[in-house]
């Protein structure tokens, strides 16, 4: 069965129509219907996407467990990768869907949280203490389900709560419905997590949570929350863990394009969006954007220990992507794929799940994150009865907090502090520096793939770049430069396998004097090696902004870290040579540090917080990889 009306009626009569999925697309003025058989697949390789004509020709729905791909930890719930393989391709003008889908009340019962408000709160407060507060990242999220039994036909109350997301949500990426037989998706996900057109890979990091009061738009209320540091400081972090990621899929990295306002109908969200080329497969831009830190955390591997330690419960498909897989006129790959949050998941029996997670941050209350739990989940528990619904202001046009001058202006500060090398348009051809132009650097990454970003800032200077994790095996010899890089962990600790590499890469390096640069994790295990003590600090410093001394000149970079290196003095007599300290005036925290041959700086250059990232960097280098002299181009054909 293909068309709406059919549909319905076999639903109406008891009859299951089999596997469906009908969806409105942000701004559409119809909807799709998609029809066509299930298949499970193990791998995200396994999607079915085959040349063909142009036109969708698969919708998958990816589990949380699906992270395993990349070989991070979860906690492995057995949720299926279910592909719904297009067989046939409608589309129904969105007064004409209205007209057809059931305009009914969902009834509900049984309606709890799997959590209390109390316990959840409990859990914030462990994971700011234990995680956030002793350096195993930036910001964590964690998810609690509302569980209830939907009265009547399951399917029926899905299309039901569909027509009521379509009348009454607004700002919604996907509004759609989905139907594999085991399970019944309905949702209005805020989210693209990550498309493809004609070669330009896009993500959309969304982040900060305006809680609407009422029925006005709250002008005043909303430019406090967009001058909140937490709410800012959440947004920049994610924007830096998704350019992570396309640094990855984008072939030249991710360019930053925004900020700007998403509102819905109970609440507003801040969000950018971020654009860059590439010519990966399809499947293989979904398995290395899995998944988004908005709904995960950063640094993203670290993150998923985080959770699978506080939550000890399978994600099922929350965090996880619809996507949607096809091909163009022209015949390349297209991919459309939005969050599944703000989602309920529905039983053929009737029992109803919608998970949803808050964002936690150093600035994060207990009762704040609560209450973010509360208003994410609004809108979809209204559509299904469990909620008062969103006023219905009926044809009037609805008043966009976004267009107040006084908004734009606000946003358009956020961009103020951040570096330049994300935002502006970048030439892939640029020259570079000639004295560093062909080098080739060695990048060691500590499980926090800032090292892609930093790979890409490398680059842009003139250095070919080599990635490789901390775990591998190889030689350093070949490279001009071996960056020990940034991640989460103790860098104390005497007996954690990735501290023991560490030191030992950096021994190494020491004693041979290869030039060497260590950044965040990898300069605090440096400092250790250079004998300088290391503390935790009292206040972590993830994702945070500073103007800081180096070496003669002030310099605005974004640090995320919880140990720093101190000393008493700007210098240091040291086995291999003496040292120069850039050091915090107040604590003698040490921000960076170059002796012959090395250098070492505690924040993050390549972050989006770090807009003096690139001169930094760019001096460092000149002084570790000097230029080569004429008679050694001769003999070596303009490699050093």
């Amino acid at each position: 069965m293909t068309h709406l009306t059919d549909l319905i009626a076999a639903i109406a009569s008891g009859v299951d129509p089999g596997p469906f999925a009908l969806l409105r697309r942000e701004g559409a003025d119809e909807l799709e219907l998609f029809t066509g058989p299930v298949d499970t697949v193990e791998r995200l390789a396994d999607i079915p996407l085959t040349p063909g004509a142009p036109g969708a020709q698969t919708l998958a729905l990816v589990p949380f467990r699906q992270i395993s791909e990349r070989g991070f930890a979860c906690v492995d719930d057995g949720a299926p990768l279910e592909c719904l393989q297009v067989r046939d391709h409608r589309r129904i003008a969105l007064a004409d869907a209205l007209a057809i889908l059931p305009d009914e009340q969902v009834r509900t019962i049984d309606a709890a949280f799997d959590i209390t408000d109390e316990e959840y709160a409990r859990t914030v407060h462990r994971v700011l203490a234990e995680e956030i507060g002793r350096g195993e990242g930036a910001n964590f999220v964690i998810h609690r389900t509302m569980h209830a039994t939907v009265q009547g036909p399951p399917l029926m109350a899905a299309l039901a709560a569909l027509r009521r997301l379509l009348v009454a949500e607004r700002g919604a990426y996907w509004t759609f419905v989905v139907h594999t037989g085991a399970r019944t998706m309905v949702g209005a996900s805020p989210e693209r997590h990550v498309s493809v057109d004609d070669g330009l890979v896009m993500m959309n990091p969304i982040s900060g949570t305006f809680r609407r009061a009422g029925d006005t738009p709250d002008r005043e209320a909303l430019l406090r929350f967009l001058d909140d540091p937490k709410e800012v400081e959440e947004l920049y972090m994610v924007l830096d863990e998704e350019l992570k990621m396309m640094a990855t899929v984008a072939e030249h990295g991710g360019q930053v394009i925004g900020p700007y306002l998403k509102e819905m109908s109970h609440l507003a969200h801040t969000e950018y969006l971020l654009a860059g080329r590439g010519t990966r497969d399809v499947r293989e831009v979904l398995r290395e954007t899995m998944f988004a830190p908005t709904v995960t955390g950063s640094p993203m591997e670290n993150a998923c220990r985080v959770i699978a330690r506080h939550e000890r419960r399978g994600r099922g498909y929350y965090s996880g992507v619809l996507a949607l897989l096809g091909h163009d006129e022209a015949g390349r790959q297209t991919l459309d794929a939005p969050i599944l949050i703000r989602t309920a998941e529905i039983s053929p029996t009737g029992r109803l799940r919608v998970p949803v997670g808050a964002t936690l941050v150093r600035h994060s209350t207990a009762a704040g994150e609560v209450a973010e739990t509360h208003a994410k989940a609004a809108g979809v528990l209204a559509a299904l009865g469990l909620g008062p619904a969103a006023p219905d202001r009926g044809s009037e046009p609805v008043a966009r907090l976004a267009d107040d001058p006084a908004v734009r202006d606000a946003l358009a500060m956020r961009n103020a502090p951040l570096a330049r090398f994300w935002l502006d348009q970048r030439a892939p051809d640029a020259p570079g520096l000639p004295g560093l132009v062909g080098r080739q650097a060695l990048i060691v990454d500590a499980e926090d793939t800032f090292t892609g970003m930093l790979a890409h800032q490398l680059g842009a200077l003139g250095l070919a770049v080599t990635t490789r994790p901390w775990h591998a095996s190889g030689s350093v010899d070949g490279y001009d430069l071996v960056v020990a890089g940034p991640g989460p962990g103790d860098p104390g600790s005497t007996d954690e396998p990735k501290m023991v590499a560490l030191r030992e890469l950096l021994g190494g390096l020491l004693a041979t004097g290869r030039p060497t640069l260590a950044v965040c994790l990898g300069h605090q295990v440096l400092a250790g090696q250079l004998g300088m003590p290391l503390h935790r600090r009292d206040a972590p410093y993830q994702g945070l902004q500073r103007e800081v001394p180096l070496f003669g000149t002030t310099r605005r970079v974004g640090f995320y870290s919880t140990f720093t290196a101190r000393a008493e003095a700007d210098r240091l007599d040291t086995a291999y040579g003496p040292v120069e300290l850039a050091r915090d005036p107040g604590d003698g925290a040490v921000h960076a540090l170059r002796g012959r041959g090395f250098a070492g700086v505690q924040f993050h250059p390549e972050s989006v917080l770090s807009p003096d990232g690139l001169a930094v960097l760019t001096e460092l280098l000149t002084d570790l990889l000097p230029a080569p002299r004429a008679d050694e181009l001769s003999t070596t054909g303009g490699r050093a």
